[in-house]
């Protein structure tokens, strides 16, 4: 178990070594040179995220992948084979794979961020330590899980491209990061913005998987981007509305060489995760200092 520390190099300090807390004032409330400070215990945060997610379980780490299979598969099943929703071309298991990549991570991030002070108040009350690295750390610890399950989608891509299908992996290929980085813009955001609500009205602590679940019904992640944008348009606002849209879609475009890549949308979705990121910021910064009793 590791052993949480109030200071970070208190070995190697000097004996007159002082350590001022003091209460911080204004509306952004974020010390970034604590935060740099306190890196180490964020990698033992992240190490504790990635190995309690799946201790004591026969799987471990394997869950990683089969989640997302086992919901591609009933995806395929249910949305391709009996509702007949078209994927535009590409291959349903890659379709409904490559999109549940970013929308997996998002959904994950918030998820779990939403219960940041619930899930951490007896650890909040005994020791001081910058709260915003609780968050971070399952934005970081969550990254592992999305790399498997990269590594699982370009296996499957690579057989259906030796089948002849559809698939096409080039240089769009990069586009993914940049796609990637937005996610954990946005899905950090709301994560700081969920706790921060959860800490003081715990009932939205089960109302939060269900509006991430009819959310993803609002994302083009079993149908196309262009079921929304397309014919009388009547929809389009709907993706306008939904940062989350041109990501899955764009995810699509960059990994699979199919779909839409809009980018004005996609500027709007970049926008709207910085100011979401900037006013969760702001509400946890005022949450953490009545949440808990940190003296």
């Amino acid at each position: 178990m590791p052993t949480l520390q109030t200071s970070p190099d208190t070995e190697s300090a000097p004996p007159d070594y002082e350590i001022h807390i003091e209460a911080r004032t204004g509306w952004l409330r974020v010390n970034w040179r604590e935060l740099w400070e306190y890196r180490d215990l964020l990698f033992v945060l992240v190490r504790r995220d990635f190995l309690a997610k799946y201790k004591q379980t026969v799987l471990g780490p394997l869950w990683f992948i089969l989640q997302p299979l086992l919901n591609t598969l009933v995806f395929t099943i249910v949305f391709n084979k009996v509702a007949g929703i078209e994927t535009g071309g590409i291959p349903p298991l890659l379709f409904y794979l490559c999109a549940l990549l970013p929308w997996g991570y998002f959904a994950q991030n918030v998820t779990t961020g939403a219960a940041t002070f619930t899930n951490n108040a007896h650890l909040f009350g005994k020791v001081y330590f910058p709260r915003l690295i609780v968050p971070l750390s399952s934005i970081i610890s969550n990254l592992f899980a999305l790399g498997l399950q990269f590594a699982v989608f370009f296996i499957f891509g690579a057989w259906f491209a030796l089948r002849g299908a559809a698939v096409y992996f080039g240089p769009a290929i990069l586009l993914a990061l940049p796609l990637l980085l937005i996610t954990a813009v946005l899905s950090l955001g709301l994560s700081l913005l969920f706790s921060s609500s959860t800490a003081k009205y715990r009932d939205l602590s089960h109302l939060t998987p269900i509006l991430i679940q009819l959310w993803m019904f609002a994302t083009p992640v079993i149908y196309p981007l262009s079921k929304l944008t397309g014919g009388d348009g009547r929809f389009a606002w709907i993706a306008w509305m939904n940062p989350m849209a041109p990501i899955v879609e764009g995810f699509r475009f960059s990994l699979l060489g199919r779909g839409t890549f809009h980018g004005p949308m996609l500027g709007v979705s970049a926008l709207a995760s910085a100011v979401i990121l900037l006013l969760g910021i702001i509400a946890f910064g005022r949450a953490e200092r009545t949440v808990t009793d940190c003296a």
